[in-house]
């Protein structure tokens, strides 16, 4: 299975993840490109993982434009838009408040979520000492990617 630098850019917008995955294709099914995607993730230093949250609108903000990453976004991000102006408020106050504890956007894979259990979240990892949010976002990261890349690979 071969992939293109631009598609998988849209699933991580980390440089060294992508020219990971692009040294080890072609690869023989959907399977082991999940798999080495997983592999790649984990590899990643922070100031990579920086680099891929940095492509991240913030949760309950629409992405701007109209590449697969941007379209994925608001897709993903569905079913956490809310039209109640109090839960958006919310869910502004404690995506400021994450940004001035973690210094980054909070990340979490939001598909199907919807927006009360993404601000039940966002407040729990609040709570959080940056070692164990790194983690977190490591973790929502990769269910993020393997959910991008599966469309990409046509993975269940």
């Amino acid at each position: 299975m071969n992939l293109e630098a631009e598609r998988l850019r849209a699933c991580c917008a980390s440089p060294r993840w992508v020219d990971a995955m692009l040294a080890g294709a072609p690869y023989p099914s959907a399977a082991a490109v999940l798999d080495a995607a997983g592999r790649a993730l984990a590899a990643l230093d922070w100031a990579e993982v920086e680099r891929a949250l940095a492509e991240h609108p913030r949760i309950g903000e629409r992405a701007a434009g109209d590449g697969a990453a941007a379209r994925w976004s608001r897709a993903e991000q569905s079913a956490a838009a809310t039209g109640d102006p109090r839960l958006a408020a919310e869910l502004a106050e404690a995506n400021l408040a994450y940004e001035r504890r973690f210094g980054h956007v909070f990340l979490i894979c939001a598909d199907g979520l919807p927006v009360e259990a993404v601000l039940a979240a966002l407040r729990d990892r609040l709570g959080n000492d940056p070692a164990a949010e790194r983690e977190a976002v490591r973790a929502e990261l990769a269910k993020i990617v393997r959910l991008r890349l599966g469309r990409l690979v046509g993975a269940p």
